[in-house]
């Protein structure tokens, strides 16, 4: 699949581009930048005024990569005496409000990496000289609504991201990376223990049922072992996994990724614990003949008296966090089931 490039990589040849055309009044219309590999990269710039600009592309990932197409704009400010490279965030360009981030907070959301692509972009052109960076994103504080930004702390527009500055279609790496620093985040707010959901309803329904307005939850999409390992490292004590029964029972069942392409045992797990609890053959051969989750779960609220109900929900319940403690041991685990309109199945 075509490879594009990242926020980063553009910042820096918009930014090279500036440099030159501040040196020499070359406009140029092509320029090259390295990653911290070496690989070089070369890419078209267009001049606006003093500034120039780079038009994103994320190759082959553009369905999944909401800065495809966007601008990424550059602006040099010489303060007229040697010193460092400082950073500032213009429209689009979003600030670090919340620690736990590679980045100070108040400063702008420019990651390391492409800081620094930038800063030697830059000192080809101006060895010495001390420069102020204005980066600019036209349109960025909207796109940022649809991104991890939010919830990062990350306020006012978009992140100039990249490691490699290249962007390959669905990058696995990059999504758990997110979640990485968002547990960092979570971690220097000094939170001990946190919420798992699997996803943005997830969250609202857990929000709904505990009356919660912490920033302490945590979306974990499939990747529900992956934040389990890491909060584990970082030292939280207590994890309360919460979400539809559709993925916590694939945890009760040892699974931790929880894509439908990689694990599906909703309805087993559902049959293995009605065996349990000793419900009828009848039942159980009713709910294995199920398509969907909902209409099992449907069909169990009715035929279950309330004590056997609630009793059917803890024995999975504790299902779930003894497989969650046979991946980690340092860490306590809590399980809630939701329905989507933030109702709690059983007893929490």
């Amino acid at each position: 699949m075509r490879e594009g490039v990242t926020t980063g990589t553009c910042a820096a040849a918009a930014s090279k581009a500036a440099a030159i055309f501040a040196k020499s009044g070359e406009i140029p219309a092509r320029v090259c930048v390295k990653n911290l590999e070496g690989r070089e990269f070369c890419l078209e710039v267009f001049r606006i005024g003093d500034s120039f600009g780079v038009v994103k592309d994320s190759g082959d990932d553009k369905a999944h990569d909401v800065t495809h197409g966007l601008t990424i704009i550059s602006a040099l400010t010489f303060t007229g005496k040697s010193g460092e490279i400082f950073f500032q965030a213009g429209e689009g360009v979003g600030i670090v409000t919340l620690p736990g981030l590679k980045i100070p907070v108040g400063e702008p959301a420019i990651n390391p990496v492409p800081r620094i692509m930038i800063a030697n972009s830059i000192r080809e052109i101006f060895p010495v000289e001390e420069i102020i960076v204005k980066i600019s994103i036209p349109n960025g504080s909207e796109i940022a609504k649809h991104t991890f930004n939010a919830r990062l702390g990350i306020v006012g527009g978009l992140s100039i991201l990249g490691t490699s500055g290249v962007v390959r279609a669905w990058d696995e790496k990059a999504y758990l990376e997110s979640l990485r620093l968002e547990l960092n985040m979570i971690h220097a707010l000094e939170y001990r223990e946190i919420f798992l959901t699997f996803g943005n309803l997830g969250e609202k329904s857990l929000r709904k049922a505990r009356n919660l307005q912490s920033r302490n939850i945590i979306q974990a999409g499939n990747y529900a072992g992956f934040v389990i390992d890491e909060a584990a490292k970082l030292g939280f004590a207590r994890i309360i996994l919460a979400g539809h029964p559709g993925k916590l029972l694939k945890i009760a069942a040892g699974n931790f990724n929880t894509h439908s392409k990689v694990s599906d045992s909703r309805i087993e797990v559902l049959c293995t614990h009605l065996a349990i609890l000793g419900a009828d053959y009848e039942l159980i051969r009713e709910i294995y003949d199920c398509n969907l989750t909902d209409e099992a779960l449907r069909i169990i609220a009715q035929k279950l008296d309330q004590e056997s109900y609630a009793k059917f929900w803890q024995n999975i319940s504790e299902a779930v966090c003894r497989k969650c403690r046979e991946r980690v041991s340092n860490v306590e685990f809590a399980a809630i089931f939701l329905d989507h309109e933030g109702a709690i199945f059983g007893n929490e």
